[in-house]
Protein backbone atom coordinates (compact mmCIF):
# COMPACT_ATOMS: atom_id res chain seq x y z
CA UNK A 1 0.00 0.00 0.00
CA UNK A 2 1.24 3.26 -0.76
CA UNK A 3 2.40 5.90 1.89
CA UNK A 4 -1.27 7.65 1.04
CA UNK A 5 -3.74 5.16 2.15
CA UNK A 6 -3.82 6.42 6.12
CA UNK A 7 -7.99 5.53 5.06
CA UNK A 8 -10.09 3.23 6.99
CA UNK A 9 -11.46 2.97 3.61
CA UNK A 10 -8.11 1.01 1.86
CA UNK A 11 -7.10 -2.08 3.34
CA UNK A 12 -4.10 -4.51 1.97
CA UNK A 13 -5.96 -7.67 1.04
CA UNK A 14 -3.90 -10.89 1.30
CA UNK A 15 -4.64 -14.98 0.39
CA UNK A 16 -5.43 -15.94 4.29
CA UNK A 17 -8.27 -13.07 4.65
CA UNK A 18 -9.84 -12.33 1.18
CA UNK A 19 -12.88 -14.45 1.67
CA UNK A 20 -13.61 -12.45 5.11
CA UNK A 21 -12.18 -8.94 4.09
CA UNK A 22 -13.20 -9.13 0.32
CA UNK A 23 -15.79 -11.63 -0.20
CA UNK A 24 -17.92 -11.34 2.22
CA UNK A 25 -17.58 -7.35 2.42
CA UNK A 26 -18.53 -7.23 -1.24
CA UNK A 27 -21.97 -8.42 0.49
CA UNK A 28 -22.22 -5.27 2.19
CA UNK A 29 -20.50 -2.64 0.56
CA UNK A 30 -18.94 -2.33 -3.06
CA UNK A 31 -15.10 -3.77 -3.43
CA UNK A 32 -12.36 -1.62 -5.59
CA UNK A 33 -9.93 -4.23 -5.99
CA UNK A 34 -6.44 -2.98 -6.76
CA UNK A 35 -3.75 -5.24 -7.92
CA UNK A 36 -0.29 -3.73 -8.36
CA UNK A 37 3.19 -4.01 -7.44
CA UNK A 38 6.20 -2.03 -6.17
CA UNK A 39 8.03 -1.96 -9.11
CA UNK A 40 5.18 -0.90 -11.87
CA UNK A 41 5.16 3.01 -12.74
CA UNK A 42 1.33 2.97 -13.74
CA UNK A 43 0.67 1.52 -10.52
CA UNK A 44 2.14 4.36 -9.16
CA UNK A 45 -0.32 7.01 -10.83
CA UNK A 46 -3.20 5.18 -10.56
CA UNK A 47 -2.78 3.77 -7.08
CA UNK A 48 -2.74 7.20 -5.19
CA UNK A 49 -6.19 8.33 -7.59
CA UNK A 50 -7.74 5.47 -6.14
CA UNK A 51 -6.69 5.89 -2.67
CA UNK A 52 -7.76 9.57 -2.55
CA UNK A 53 -11.44 8.41 -3.82
CA UNK A 54 -11.42 5.83 -1.36
CA UNK A 55 -11.20 8.78 1.19
CA UNK A 56 -13.27 11.25 -0.34
CA UNK A 57 -16.36 8.43 -1.00
CA UNK A 58 -16.13 7.98 2.95
CA UNK A 59 -17.08 4.00 2.76
CA UNK A 60 -19.12 4.11 -0.28
CA UNK A 61 -16.66 1.42 -1.86
CA UNK A 62 -13.59 0.48 -0.19
CA UNK A 63 -10.25 -0.49 -1.88
CA UNK A 64 -8.43 -3.48 -1.36
CA UNK A 65 -4.89 -3.30 -1.95
CA UNK A 66 -3.24 -6.37 -3.50
CA UNK A 67 0.58 -7.02 -4.32
CA UNK A 68 0.59 -9.50 -7.15
CA UNK A 69 4.57 -10.00 -6.05
CA UNK A 70 3.67 -10.34 -2.42
CA UNK A 71 0.26 -12.61 -3.03
CA UNK A 72 1.22 -14.65 -6.12
CA UNK A 73 -1.61 -16.83 -5.21
CA UNK A 74 -4.63 -14.17 -5.63
CA UNK A 75 -2.72 -12.91 -8.83
CA UNK A 76 -3.23 -16.30 -10.42
CA UNK A 77 -6.67 -16.72 -9.26
CA UNK A 78 -7.69 -13.75 -10.85
CA UNK A 79 -5.24 -14.03 -13.90
CA UNK A 80 -4.02 -10.96 -13.75
CA UNK A 81 -1.48 -10.72 -16.92
CA UNK A 82 -0.61 -7.02 -16.72
CA UNK A 83 -1.06 -4.05 -14.04
CA UNK A 84 -2.89 -2.17 -12.73
CA UNK A 85 -5.08 -4.05 -12.81
CA UNK A 86 -8.92 -3.43 -11.41
CA UNK A 87 -11.77 -5.23 -10.48
CA UNK A 88 -15.18 -3.84 -8.80
CA UNK A 89 -16.82 -6.44 -7.26
CA UNK A 90 -20.44 -6.51 -5.51
CA UNK A 91 -22.37 -8.99 -3.89
CA UNK A 92 -19.77 -11.33 -3.55
CA UNK A 93 -19.38 -11.36 -7.56
CA UNK A 94 -16.83 -9.73 -9.80
CA UNK A 95 -19.20 -6.88 -11.96
CA UNK A 96 -16.64 -4.64 -13.87
CA UNK A 97 -12.94 -3.83 -14.37
CA UNK A 98 -10.25 -2.15 -15.98
CA UNK A 99 -6.69 -2.56 -16.86
CA UNK A 100 -4.64 0.39 -17.21
CA UNK A 101 -3.96 3.84 -15.01
CA UNK A 102 -7.32 6.13 -15.70
CA UNK A 103 -7.23 9.50 -15.11
CA UNK A 104 -9.04 10.29 -11.96
CA UNK A 105 -12.35 11.93 -13.96
CA UNK A 106 -12.44 8.32 -16.01
CA UNK A 107 -12.33 6.49 -12.64
CA UNK A 108 -15.20 8.47 -11.00
CA UNK A 109 -17.20 7.64 -14.13
CA UNK A 110 -16.36 4.36 -13.59
CA UNK A 111 -17.61 4.09 -10.27
CA UNK A 112 -20.74 6.32 -10.85
CA UNK A 113 -22.06 3.70 -13.61
CA UNK A 114 -22.41 1.21 -10.82
CA UNK A 115 -24.57 3.57 -8.21
CA UNK A 116 -21.40 4.45 -6.81
CA UNK A 117 -21.50 8.34 -5.31
CA UNK A 118 -19.87 10.30 -2.79
CA UNK A 119 -21.20 9.32 1.06
CA UNK A 120 -21.82 12.10 3.26
CA UNK A 121 -19.49 12.82 6.31
CA UNK A 122 -20.76 11.50 9.40
CA UNK A 123 -21.59 14.46 11.50
CA UNK A 124 -19.14 15.23 14.37
CA UNK A 125 -20.15 14.43 17.73
CA UNK A 126 -21.34 17.66 19.81
CA UNK A 127 -18.83 18.62 22.22
CA UNK A 128 -20.29 19.07 25.22
CA UNK A 129 -19.78 22.03 27.05
CA UNK A 130 -17.16 22.06 30.37
CA UNK A 131 -19.07 22.77 33.32
CA UNK A 132 -19.18 26.47 34.40
CA UNK A 133 -16.77 27.09 37.86
CA UNK A 134 -19.08 27.86 40.11
CA UNK A 135 -16.55 30.33 42.09
CA UNK A 136 -16.52 32.52 38.98
CA UNK A 137 -20.35 31.80 38.27
CA UNK A 138 -20.57 33.19 41.76
CA UNK A 139 -18.57 36.50 41.05
CA UNK A 140 -20.72 36.92 37.50
CA UNK A 141 -23.82 36.34 39.25
CA UNK A 142 -22.92 39.04 42.03
CA UNK A 143 -22.14 41.64 39.36
CA UNK A 144 -25.28 40.75 37.48
CA UNK A 145 -27.40 40.87 40.15
CA UNK A 146 -26.37 43.98 41.30
CA UNK A 147 -26.40 45.72 38.15
CA UNK A 148 -30.15 44.38 37.62
CA UNK A 149 -31.82 44.14 41.16
CA UNK A 150 -35.11 43.83 39.99
CA UNK A 151 -34.35 40.60 38.76
CA UNK A 152 -35.02 38.34 41.67
CA UNK A 153 -34.06 35.35 38.72
CA UNK A 154 -30.52 36.55 39.36
CA UNK A 155 -30.44 36.24 42.91
CA UNK A 156 -31.76 32.15 42.96
CA UNK A 157 -28.83 31.58 40.45
CA UNK A 158 -26.45 33.35 42.52
CA UNK A 159 -28.04 31.31 45.56
CA UNK A 160 -27.26 28.13 43.58
CA UNK A 161 -23.84 28.90 43.19
CA UNK A 162 -23.21 30.13 46.08
CA UNK A 163 -24.28 26.40 47.81
CA UNK A 164 -22.39 25.09 45.18
CA UNK A 165 -18.82 26.60 46.15
CA UNK A 166 -19.99 25.58 50.20
CA UNK A 167 -20.98 29.02 51.20
CA UNK A 168 -24.57 27.75 52.73
CA UNK A 169 -25.44 30.77 55.35
CA UNK A 170 -25.55 33.83 52.28
CA UNK A 171 -27.06 31.09 50.11
CA UNK A 172 -29.50 30.37 52.60
CA UNK A 173 -30.30 34.47 53.27
CA UNK A 174 -31.09 34.75 49.09
CA UNK A 175 -33.46 31.64 49.25
CA UNK A 176 -34.93 32.81 52.26
CA UNK A 177 -35.49 36.60 50.08
CA UNK A 178 -36.97 35.14 47.10
CA UNK A 179 -40.11 35.85 46.01
CA UNK A 180 -43.07 33.59 46.53
CA UNK A 181 -43.36 32.41 42.73
CA UNK A 182 -39.26 32.07 42.85
CA UNK A 183 -39.36 30.21 46.44
CA UNK A 184 -41.61 27.31 44.82
CA UNK A 185 -39.47 26.73 41.96
CA UNK A 186 -38.15 23.47 41.90
CA UNK A 187 -34.29 24.59 41.76
CA UNK A 188 -35.63 26.25 44.81
CA UNK A 189 -37.27 23.38 46.39
CA UNK A 190 -33.93 21.08 45.83
CA UNK A 191 -31.41 23.83 47.68
CA UNK A 192 -33.45 23.89 50.57
CA UNK A 193 -33.41 20.20 50.89
CA UNK A 194 -29.95 19.90 50.09
CA UNK A 195 -29.20 22.99 53.06
CA UNK A 196 -31.30 20.40 55.40
CA UNK A 197 -29.09 17.53 54.46
CA UNK A 198 -25.69 19.58 55.41
CA UNK A 199 -26.93 21.26 58.39
CA UNK A 200 -27.37 17.64 59.61
CA UNK A 201 -23.93 16.32 58.63
CA UNK A 202 -22.13 19.42 59.89
CA UNK A 203 -20.90 17.81 63.30
CA UNK A 204 -21.39 14.55 61.59
CA UNK A 205 -18.85 11.96 61.95
CA UNK A 206 -16.81 11.21 58.66
CA UNK A 207 -18.12 8.64 56.47
CA UNK A 208 -15.19 6.39 56.75
CA UNK A 209 -16.29 6.16 60.44
CA UNK A 210 -19.78 5.92 60.04
CA UNK A 211 -19.23 2.92 58.06
CA UNK A 212 -17.05 1.25 60.42
CA UNK A 213 -19.51 1.90 62.78
CA UNK A 214 -22.84 -0.16 60.59
CA UNK A 215 -19.76 -2.84 60.18
CA UNK A 216 -19.87 -3.41 63.59
CA UNK A 217 -23.75 -2.13 64.82
CA UNK A 218 -25.83 -2.94 61.52
CA UNK A 219 -28.94 -1.66 63.72
CA UNK A 220 -27.42 1.68 64.89
CA UNK A 221 -30.28 3.55 63.02
CA UNK A 222 -28.70 7.33 63.83
CA UNK A 223 -25.05 6.16 61.94
CA UNK A 224 -26.94 4.94 59.10
CA UNK A 225 -28.97 8.30 59.07
CA UNK A 226 -25.71 10.31 59.13
CA UNK A 227 -24.30 8.24 56.46
CA UNK A 228 -27.16 8.51 54.11
CA UNK A 229 -27.82 12.07 54.65
CA UNK A 230 -23.53 12.79 54.00
CA UNK A 231 -23.46 10.85 50.98
CA UNK A 232 -26.67 13.13 49.44
CA UNK A 233 -24.73 15.98 50.60
CA UNK A 234 -21.65 14.98 48.93
CA UNK A 235 -23.71 14.06 45.38
CA UNK A 236 -23.07 10.52 46.40
CA UNK A 237 -26.78 10.10 45.02
CA UNK A 238 -27.50 6.04 45.21
CA UNK A 239 -25.43 5.61 47.66
CA UNK A 240 -27.08 7.96 50.39
CA UNK A 241 -30.53 6.60 49.06
CA UNK A 242 -29.41 3.22 49.76
CA UNK A 243 -28.17 3.99 53.14
CA UNK A 244 -31.85 5.61 53.58
CA UNK A 245 -34.08 3.18 52.36
CA UNK A 246 -31.84 0.12 54.48
CA UNK A 247 -32.56 2.77 57.44
CA UNK A 248 -36.60 2.48 56.23
CA UNK A 249 -36.28 -0.97 56.39
CA UNK A 250 -34.91 -1.74 59.15
CA UNK A 251 -36.23 0.99 61.69
CA UNK A 252 -39.27 2.75 59.70
CA UNK A 253 -40.37 4.30 63.36
CA UNK A 254 -36.92 5.93 64.35
CA UNK A 255 -37.07 9.38 65.64
CA UNK A 256 -41.34 9.90 64.24
CA UNK A 257 -40.62 8.62 61.06
CA UNK A 258 -37.66 9.94 60.18
CA UNK A 259 -36.27 7.48 57.75
CA UNK A 260 -39.82 8.21 55.29
CA UNK A 261 -38.83 12.54 55.94
CA UNK A 262 -35.32 11.58 54.59
CA UNK A 263 -35.88 9.81 51.66
CA UNK A 264 -38.63 12.42 50.47
CA UNK A 265 -36.47 15.53 51.10
CA UNK A 266 -33.31 13.16 49.01
CA UNK A 267 -35.98 12.84 46.27
CA UNK A 268 -36.05 16.45 46.16
CA UNK A 269 -32.14 16.42 46.06
CA UNK A 270 -31.40 13.77 43.63
CA UNK A 271 -31.67 15.11 39.53
CA UNK A 272 -31.52 12.01 38.41
CA UNK A 273 -35.79 10.83 37.67
CA UNK A 274 -35.00 7.47 36.84
CA UNK A 275 -33.15 6.80 39.88
CA UNK A 276 -35.62 8.54 42.19
CA UNK A 277 -38.00 6.69 40.53
CA UNK A 278 -36.22 3.44 41.36
CA UNK A 279 -36.25 4.26 45.40
CA UNK A 280 -40.05 5.78 45.25
CA UNK A 281 -40.91 2.20 44.56
CA UNK A 282 -39.03 0.74 47.00
CA UNK A 283 -40.25 2.57 49.88
CA UNK A 284 -43.89 2.16 48.67
CA UNK A 285 -43.31 -1.45 48.51
CA UNK A 286 -41.83 -1.16 52.10
CA UNK A 287 -44.54 1.25 53.50
CA UNK A 288 -47.62 -0.42 51.68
Amino acid sequence: MTANAATPHVFDATTEGFQQDVLQQSLQVPVLIDFWAEWCQPCKTLGPILEKLAGEYNGAFVLAKVDVEAEQQLGAAFQIRSIPTVYLMKDGQLVDGFAEALPESVVREFLKSHGIEPAAAAEPEPVEAAPADPHAEVVRLRRESAEQPDKPELKLDLALALLATGAQAESEQLLDALPANLATDDRSVRARAKLGFLAVVRDAPPAATLEATLAATPEDSQARYLLGARLIAAGQDQAGLEQLIELLRRDRGFQEGLPRKALIDAFRVVADEDLVGVYRRKMSALLF
